[in-house]
């Protein structure tokens, strides 16, 4: 029964085009890191859209761009579930669930438009992407990873609130006024500016405000820390599992155990 799954699953080429997903999604080589590129390109255009969407709701095209991303989004949805070893695990990934509630935005803008800040999460998706890892590793940046991550987080944080803060408070306000007011309230609120010419009403105002500033000052400073602190580089002690060390470390500093840390020949 088996064996008869896996051949119907090879003529209706199931397993070929699951082996080019992941070999798209994974791989290192030219051909892969070429069309990770080009995701990453659509990726950008598609958050550039998401990013100026207050500016053009008004626009004759702008529901033809949305459900054109829509399709795209259903697509990548449905890729990354053929690529998955398992349903149970393509479920169990959290830029799954995202991407769903993405989707249902775009697709029901006027009933879920209070989700749409979930939108913002794809610059999280980029971050985790094999493709940014790799070029900072051929540009010899690869030391540079935990400050572009942790620079990342904090843009997805900052424009995550600044969208809650947009469609829940000022949204009826005109385009562009009412997003940078939210833009403008939630960088004061995490810097703890705190000006107080622009207040959120209410208890869900107030807890709003309580949370982004306890979050964001706690990304701001992990930033802090990723720009300031010495120079580290990833890899796993054999022994103890302990994954950050010197970059001209020869024993870890934990166990003693002798390393052998990479160093891209430099």
């Amino acid at each position: 029964m088996d064996s008869q799954g896996t051949q119907s699953s090879s003529r209706f080429g199931i397993v070929p085009a699951r082996e080019t997903i992941r070999r798209i999604a994974r791989g290192r080589d030219t051909w892969a890191l070429r069309w990770q590129g080009l995701l990453a390109f659509i990726d950008l255009a598609i958050l550039a859209f998401f990013l100026l969407g207050p500016y053009l709701r008004d626009g004759p095209s702008y529901l033809i761009i949305d459900y054109m991303i829509a399709v795209w989004v259903a697509v990548e949805l449905l890729a990354r579930s053929l690529a998955a070893p398992s349903i149970g695990r393509f479920l169990k990934m959290p830029m799954t669930w995202i991407d769903l509630v993405i989707l249902g935005t775009l697709l029901f803008p006027d009933i879920l438009f209070n989700f749409a800040f979930l939108r913002v999460m794809r610059i999280w998706a980029i971050g985790r992407s094999p493709l940014l890892k790799e070029v900072m590793r051929r540009f010899g940046c690869s030391h540079l990873q935990d400050v572009t991550r942790a620079c990342l987080n904090f843009l997805v944080f900052l424009f995550m609130v600044t969208g809650f803060v947009y469609t829940t408070f000022f949204y009826d306000r005109p385009s562009g006024e009412g997003f940078v007011d939210a833009l403008y309230f939630t960088v004061a609120t995490i810097t703890t500016t705190g000006f107080g010419d622009i207040t959120l009403p209410g208890t869900l105002g107030k807890l709003t405000s309580v949370i982004t500033m306890i979050i964001g000052i706690s990304l701001f400073v992990r930033l802090a820390q990723a720009i300031i602190r010495p120079n580290k580089v990833t890899f796993q002690c054999p022994d103890c599992g302990l994954q950050k060390h010197d970059a001209d470390a020869v024993h870890c500093k934990a166990c003693g155990n002798l390393l052998n840390i990479p160093d891209e020949g430099h």
